[in-house]
């Protein structure tokens, strides 16, 4: 199965439609009227495909179980053909349109079952998924060249070449990925006149994100929140309460990160933490959604 733990619950929905071609209409008739002798189709087959929904990582090898928290069947005579549509809904890390599609096809083909016995000439046809939304997918192919960066990162170690960076280039390298160039790319101790000093620096209309990393912990020199927070114009505490909320579901220590986040002026500055894998969950919590902003702070409409 492919791994989905990077991923992070959100409202994720998919729509999917089958189509049961029937070959006479004394056959709609007997579908209509529920004369069938098998028993009212429709509710036979809305029932298998709940069932079908709800059942489908079963079957299907590598589709992961989730919760369904929302199913709609609904059928729609259209001449010799009964239109069926399946929606679901889950909160969870990965989509549904498997479900709905497999929804769809347990509905088609009990509806088959069920009519074949007065209609030889019955088709399944079109099955496919129509819509879905939710999670990353509407944005994965989304850039944003109009945005630019400024990164810093702040260790003593790595100010006094005494060890490697590797967690600013991470963060130079996943802006990349959004097709934001970093314009800007420093090293500072830690220490808060130096850190602020930079963040006054690289704050302003060149760079519309100013991304801090090192220095969130609790050891005596990690300040980089303290040098940082007085420097705010409004803060955004939602930002990391979501990736600490995201790094504690991975290990037991990212309720002790102090990252802060918010606007110096139209900047967008962010705090992240100082290890290579610390910043990459931080961005796969925060990234691209967090880039919404730069409308809001415009007073520009969702």
């Amino acid at each position: 199965m492919v791994n989905i733990t990077k991923k992070s619950n959100t409202l994720r929905k998919a729509i999917a439609g089958a189509t049961v071609s029937v070959s006479k209409q004394e056959t709609i008739n007997a579908l209509v009227q529920r004369k069938v002798p098998k028993g009212d189709v429709f509710e036979f087959a809305r029932a298998a495909g709940l069932f079908g929904v709800k059942r489908t990582s079963d079957v299907i090898p590598d589709c992961h179980p989730l919760p369904v928290e929302y199913t709609s069947i609904t059928f729609e005579i259209n001449g010799l053909d009964v239109n069926i549509l399946v929606e679901v809904h889950t909160i969870y890390k990965t989509g549904v349109e498997v479900e709905a599609m497999h929804g769809a096809s347990v509905t088609a083909l009990t509806m088959y079952d069920m009519l074949k016995p007065i209609d030889k000439g019955i088709e399944i046809r079109n099955i496919k998924l129509l819509e879905k939304s939710g999670g990353k997918s509407d944005l994965k192919n989304k850039k944003f060249p109009e945005l630019k960066a400024a990164v810093v990162v702040c260790s003593d170690s790595v100010f006094k070449n005494q060890s490697e960076d590797h967690s600013g280039k991470a963060v130079v390298s996943r802006m990349e990925q959004f097709g934001i160039e970093t314009l800007k790319y420093d090293i500072v101790p830690d220490e808060i006149e130096a850190i602020q000093t930079k963040a006054m620096q690289f704050a302003g209309i060149e760079h519309q994100l100013l991304i801090f990393t090192g220095g969130t912990g609790l050891s005596p020199r990690d300040v980089t929140p303290e040098a940082i927070l007085p420097l705010l114009d409004r803060s955004i505490d939602g930002v990391m309460e979501t990736a600490r909320r995201y790094g504690q579901e991975r290990m037991p220590y990212a309720m002790l990160s102090r990252g802060v986040a918010g606007f110096i002026g139209e900047t967008l500055v962010l705090t992240l933490p100082g290890s290579k894998n610390g910043v990459e969950e931080t961005i796969d919590a925060l990234f691209p959604q967090i880039l919404h902003l730069f409308k809001i702070n415009k007073g520009q409409k969702h």
